[in-house]
């Protein structure tokens, strides 16, 4: 499935998945079962046992197939890929995963059609974008991946950064809004602020200035529906365009929110990564 080299010396396989990798106690257990963990050259390995700087390690095990139903060729722009994620640009107006068995023109059965297409059967998003949102979208291509990725989306070691043109002239250059978000009780699919609602907070930084609008960079703490779009009108500059959220109504009729760059240190690769969405 996937080798990994040892960078700490005297580190245990026992120590790299429960402590570096913090992986849950069921598929720590499953790995165990299976025998999955071995040296390159197939050598069984002793999970408590000290290992040298520089081991090679090989993980090999059965993941089960993401039941994606595959489009015909993937569509979709990959601006990165290992062997243990993909980093999709998706684009405005797809939804990132299929709702019921009608959906199968999604973000997801794209890259299906790519997985497979290399000899694959898993990929998991990590991550969500709206409909309504273009930008770069983070693949898990087996199970440890996504169990990791899951956990750095949680503690926040994940950057995501956005980009948006919002109506009016923000005073500060810079901000944090920390307003939590819950569901409209007279709307379907709006989301407001509310006390009662979902911890959120989005950091905001102004880079350039227009008569009547700015464009912004933002950067997710949380990932709640419409945090961004919800945010933004909150403080009186919703993303232009965006008439759910009381903003003017352009001439496209539509909104622009752009997922613009993902950074994170890789848990398999040992690697810090940039990936920027132009």
């Amino acid at each position: 499935m996937f080798p990994y080299e040892i960078i700490q010396e005297g580190l245990t396989v026992e120590e790299l998945l429960r402590e570096k990798w913090r992986l849950g106690k069921k598929i720590v257990h499953e790995l165990r079962m299976a025998k999955a963990v071995t040296l390159s050259d197939g050598t069984p390995v002793l999970w408590k046992d000290p290992l040298k700087k520089g081991t090679i390690l090989h993980f090999e095990f059965e993941a089960p197939a993401s039941n994606y139903k595959p489009t015909a060729k993937c569509e979709l722009s990959i601006r990165y890929e290992d062997e243990h994620c993909l980093i999709v640009s998706k684009p405005k107006g797809m939804a990132t995963h299929p709702n019921d068995e009608q959906d199968i023109n999604t973000c997801l059965n794209h890259v299906m059609a790519h997985i497979k297409e290399n000899g694959g059967h898993y990929a998991e998003h990590v991550h969500r974008l709206d409909l309504g949102t273009k930008g770069l979208l983070l693949v898990a291509k087996h199970p440890i991946a996504k169990s990791i990725f899951d956990r750095m989306i949680e503690e926040k070691s994940i950057i995501r950064t956005y980009e948006a043109e919002v109506q009016g002239n923000i005073r500060q250059e810079n901000g944090t809004i920390n307003a939590s978000i819950g569901k409209d009780r007279h709307h379907a699919t709006r989301r407001v602020v509310s006390s009662s609602g979902q911890h959120a907070i989005t950091h905001f930084e102004v880079v350039k200035r227009f008569k009547g609008t700015c464009l912004v960079h933002l950067v997710l703490e949380t990932g709640r529906t419409h945090q961004i779009r919800v945010h933004m009108a909150h403080i009186g500059h919703p993303i232009v365009g965006d008439t759910m959220y009381n903003a003017r109504q352009t001439a496209s009729g539509d909104y622009e929110l752009h997922a613009i760059q993902l950074e994170f240190e890789h848990p398999f690769l040992n690697k810090q990564v940039v990936v920027a969405d132009k």
